[in-house]
């Protein structure tokens, strides 16, 4: 391997030195469903998180919150089928208690463990069953166990969400391995779904914290499906420093080998995330380039992924570019309409305030039935620019919403 070339593996979340995982069915969803995951570090070390930004915030991000405080990891249970939010103080208690039951059976403190739920919003977590179902998951933990623990966090994903890579650092090779689910309510601002990594590298907790955090804002914080952000979004990263390579310090250059590393490991599940989207027919990259500031680039994109009537033309394969124009229009960002320039693909369809014509929406027509394609909007005011990979908006998804607890 090049240095610092990014090599594909094998291995989900248990591809780094020293990490084990199961999921298991616990009752909590139908019978014979995956509902109840484990990841372990054979040592404890550093563990960083981003959490959701809604204000609604389940219980399960209260006490992970919490526990960051200390900076340390050994384990992470998760339980898909209740996201335990709006649960009120039983919720907290009952996320305390998941902790609590892996870490004494690990032998370890409780901040060491962190949790997470996923499911339906509003009732309580079926104690009974996890308390039956963490010693079982215990003891199933092993290095080939990360695909039936990608399964069990699953709700309505319909394709497992892994990822896997290597490079070498300091003489030593480093992995970076990952699980994530999320099909619906995906929106940027934080992470918008739960993801789990792993690494065994040796880097200190504030420089893998700030590693996260970058890692997220260019892959987690750029796509949406449908616009909505959940009360439990979490990602987490832990590190055990197994590698045994010297620590990393922020701005080395095996720093920079480690950011990227985690950067596409984030976007690789972040894709994924997308790619699954509740009835999604296309993954489109919003790509706004021109822009004076990054973050009015970031929000004119945003405006566009997250447009119903962009979205439904998306999914009718219609090149409607003039829906993509209002929403430009629409972004609260300053625009000159003189200076856009708006393409699919290679393929311009308008600049300088007016369109290219029939030859130019024959040739869109043909890039927007493809799976999927890039739209490039250029806004003619500066170098700053953004992208943000979206959706189609199908009826599958109001079917697959409409009767989501039914």
């Amino acid at each position: 391997m090049r240095r610092n070339a990014l090599k594909q593996v094998r291995g989900g979340i248990t591809a780094p030195l020293g990490f084990l995982a199961a999921g298991i069915h616990a009752g909590i969803k139908k019978p014979s469903i995956p509902d109840l995951a484990l990841i372990v570090s054979v040592q404890e070390g550093p563990i960083a998180g981003v959490f959701t930004t809604n204000r609604v915030v389940a219980a399960p991000v209260l006490v992970d919150r919490a526990h960051l405080r200390r900076g340390r990891g050994r384990a992470v249970i998760v339980n898909s089928g209740c996201a335990n939010a709006f649960t009120g103080a039983q919720g907290l208690t009952d996320a305390k208690e998941m902790a609590a039951l892996v870490a004494r059976r690990l032998g370890v403190p409780s901040h060491t463990v962190f949790v997470a739920s996923t499911g339906v919003i509003g009732g309580p977590l079926p104690m009974t069953k996890i308390r039956r179902g963490v010693p079982l998951v215990l003891k199933r933990v092993r290095r080939q166990g990360g695909v039936e623990a990608a399964r069990a966090i699953m709700t309505t994903d319909t394709r497992l969400k892994q990822v896997a890579l290597q490079t070498r650092i300091a003489g030593r090779t480093v992995t970076v391995g990952g699980m994530a689910k999320g099909s619906g309510m995906i929106h940027p601002d934080m992470a918008t779904m739960l993801a789990f990594l792993t690494t065994d590298a040796v880097v200190p907790q504030p420089a893998l914290q700030r590693a996260l955090r970058t890692a997220v804002v260019q892959s987690f914080n750029c796509i949406s499906v449908d616009g909505d952000t959940s009360t439990n979004d979490t990602v987490l990263c832990l590190a055990n420093g197994l590698a045994g390579h010297p620590p990393l310090r922020e701005q080395s250059r095996g720093f920079g080998a480690f950011q990227r590393l985690l950067n596409e490991a984030c976007l690789s599940l972040a894709l994924q995330v997308c790619r699954d989207g509740e009835g999604a027919t296309k993954l489109v990259r919003i790509h706004v380039t021109g822009a004076r500031r990054e973050a009015e680039a970031r929000q004119v994109a945003h405006t566009v992924a997250t447009s119903c009537l962009v979205k439904t033309a998306l999914f009718g394969e219609d090149a409607n570019w003039g829906r993509i124009m209002a929403a430009v229009g629409r972004s609260g960002v300053p625009i000159d309409q003189r200076r856009i320039t708006l393409s699919f693909g290679d393929v311009p369809i308008a600049m300088k305030g007016g369109t290219l014509g029939r030859a130019s929406e024959r040739r869109i027509a043909r890039i927007v039935r493809r799976r999927e394609f890039t739209i490039e909007i250029g806004l003619g005011q500066g170098s700053a620019a953004a992208q943000v990979w979206t959706t189609d908006l199908s009826y599958d998804y109001v079917k697959i919403n409409a009767s989501y607890r039914t």
